[in-house]
């Protein structure tokens, strides 16, 4: 009998992790990557990994209280039990990395090192510098190089996965991939396969993401019949600075160390900011938010930077969109020992010190909560059955799906330092589920099979693939429709959403993606060919693209990252209490009434041409009842103490 073999998509932290934990459970494990895995997009995490800790557990936090404090951050759209194991398994993974030669900050007594992050009141981030991604990535590479000497892990660097092979009951039997070298197209039978491909930040154009990061993969997937859920939901930070080529990423952990956001009080003021009174600078987070400060979750510091900047008229410079990160007040060899990557990245793209004066920052496409929609089975005690095969398979029999590139635990809005910790949980927790699945099927296994199960999709997919190479020159610039594409998503789909744009948008994706099925290749060659792949990914962001689009414009509610103003419920504006009081009981009515009609995750099917068929499903939130999302909103006491007495009125009837 044929031994069990997996085939991992990507081989950032989440592939990583499963392929560890499939190779110590005695499977055989290929790795299928389109890119060394030590360039992966992990790679660029920076700030650092949240956990629970002993210092934390002396201020009163709890697994419980990072488990809260997530659902609330994600404004209750994820399910609760996945979230909740991931919050109890997060110390264990920390400790784990340690021990796999993580070198994480320590404190001068030999202590691992914590920062503050947004969305948090306890100091619950471990980090390595300003590099955490790199270190852990780099150390779950040795663990899997050890696997790939002993035999368990084969890894396919430079190769493109193309996407699965169903047999005629639908169940995935392994993948077809292209070799990004020679060319060649395979197909690889495999008994289960995991995506763990990241976000899709180029259907944005420039984001922080690496190029690489298309999406295609998931695309793929979806293509086959696999479906999406919460695909609108894309998290735009608060800080990073532009770039033709791409946006960098300023870290969430300058303000974690203190740093300070603001802008001058007088519109473009011409002085030097060094030379600008602490009287006149406008500290407006810490202003408008004082409890969370420079540490408000993501979607709420982005919606204020573009407040001040863009309705206010407070951006720091005429022409260019843009407010100060301000971390000259921080001691000089704090900032080296701990935000020195981030230091320097500024320094090399901006051509000055931010040791010595302000960065210059704005907000940019960074992470997708969205993506491929996957299963899980609960316990008895409200977490994870870990060991189901339900736990991370998508709706696929057989096709898994972990890390950023699905939907599960961060809900309508990301927390920082949140995205490492899942991306291993998911990868450490989807292997025993994998093993069970493989060994309760009880056909043949993928190496058993004949070869016409595989076939016919290697062929589609070559055949695709030599039609993009025989189309006529003259056709329309591939890489201009991406650059377009890219603009009218980043204007319409990122911030501020409004239904009449957005429809707008849609529209000219779908004359776009006419335009992208006929555009030229201008390199025909057999080796190393870079412009047809990229032409092929171009041909699968539209379906994604319009997936963000048609859930967003169907979202009528204001939800983490998704926002419309004309949905939002906005701020108590009554002095007079008795009147304050009258305003916050309406408010809560409409929040009541609002989650009656959209607290449930947004499933998209993919149709003909790529057109989504959406459909809704309920989110279980068993453990911890929704509550009004508030983080210091100006009369927020009031709101809650309203909310409060509703729900204490209910208990007792």
């Amino acid at each position: 009998m044929a031994k069990q073999s997996v085939m991992i998509i990507g081989g950032g932290l989440a592939g990583l992790s499963a392929a560890i934990k499939l190779a110590e459970l005695e499977c055989d494990v290929s790795l299928m990557s389109v890119l060394p895995v030590k360039r992966s997009h992990s790679v660029c995490a920076q700030g650092g990994i949240n956990s629970v800790n002993d210092l934390t557990r002396q201020l009163g936090d709890s697994e419980w209280k990072h488990f809260d404090d997530t659902v609330y951050g994600g404004d209750f759209l994820q399910h609760q039990p996945p979230v909740k194991e991931l919050a109890y398994w997060a110390p264990k993974i920390i400790d784990l990395m340690d021990r796999l030669g993580v070198t994480f900050n320590r404190t001068p007594e030999g202590f691992r090192d914590q920062r503050r992050f947004g969305g948090t009141l306890y100091q619950r981030t471990s980090f390595a510098g300003a590099t955490t991604g790199q270190q852990l990535l780099y150390a779950l590479d040795e663990q899997v190089r050890r696997w790939e000497v002993a035999g368990h892990i084969h890894k396919y660097e430079y190769w493109d996965f193309l996407g699965p092979v169903l047999d005629e009951t639908g169940r995935c039997r392994g993948c077809v991939g292209q070799d990004l070298v020679n060319m060649e197209i395979r197909a690889f039978p495999a008994d289960a396969l995991v995506v763990a491909s990241g976000g899709c930040g180029a259907i944005f154009g420039r984001s922080t993401n690496s190029v690489a990061c298309n999406g295609a993969a998931v695309s793929r997937v979806y293509q086959a019949g696999g479906h999406l859920g919460n695909a609108e939901f894309i998290q735009v930070h608060p800080t990073a600075i532009p770039g033709a080529d791409k946006l960098r990423l300023i870290s969430e952990s300058a303000r974690g160390e203190g740093g300070r956001v603001w802008v001058p009080r007088k519109p473009q003021d011409p002085r030097a900011p060094q030379e600008i009174p602490e009287k006149e600078r406008y500290y407006f987070l810490e202003e408008r938010y004082p409890t969370y400060g420079n540490l408000v979750p993501r979607d709420i510091g982005t919606r204020e930077i573009f407040k001040v900047c863009m309705q206010e008229g407070l951006s720091v410079q005429a022409g260019r969109m843009c407010v100060y990160l301000d971390v000259t007040h921080i001691p000089r060899d704090q900032l080296d020992r701990k935000l020195a990557g981030i230091l320097e990245i500024y320094e090399k793209f901006q051509g000055a010190d931010p040791r010595k004066v302000p960065m210059k920052i704005f907000p940019a496409v960074h992470y997708t909560m969205g993506g491929l929609w996957v299963d899980y089975e609960p316990d008895a005690k409200g977490g994870l059955n870990v060991g189901s095969p339900r736990n991370q398979q998508t709706n696929i029999p057989g096709l898994f799906a972990i890390g950023e590139c699905e939907y599960q635990y961060h809900g309508a809005n990301r927390l920082g330092a949140n995205s490492l910790v899942a991306c291993i949980f998911s990868g450490l927790t989807v292997a025993p589920g994998i093993i069970a699945y493989v060994n309760s099927f009880k056909g043949q296994k993928a190496g058993e099979l004949p070869s016409g199960v595989f076939d016919s999709t290697r062929r589609k997919h070559q055949d695709y693939y030599d039609g993009l190479l025989k189309r006529p020159q003259g056709g329309p610039n591939p890489y201009k429709i991406h650059a377009e594409l890219g603009q009218l998503m980043t204007k319409s789909a990122t911030v501020v959403r409004h239904n009449a744009d957005m429809l707008e948008t849609y529209a000219k994706v779908c004359e776009l993606q006419q335009q992208a099925a006929r555009c030229s290749i201008s390199d025909i060659s057999p080796w190393a060919n870079q412009t047809a792949p990229f032409a092929r990914a171009l041909d699968d962001m539209f379906p994604v693209a319009k997936a963000i689009l048609r859930g967003a414009i169907t979202r009528d509610e204001s939800r983490g990252a998704h926002y419309k103003p004309e949905f939002s419920q906005g701020e108590l504006t009554a002095a007079e209490p008795a009147q304050r009081r009258r305003e916050a009981e309406a408010w809560v009515d409409r929040f009541e009434a609002n989650n009656r009609r959209w607290l449930k995750s947004t499933i998209a099917a993919c149709g003909a041409g790529g057109e989504p068929a959406l459909s809704y499903e309920a989110v279980n939130t068993s453990l911890i009842p929704p509550r009004p999302r508030l983080y210091g909103l100006s009369g927020g006491d009031v709101i809650e103490q309203v909310y409060k007495e509703r729900n204490a009125a209910v208990k007792k009837t």
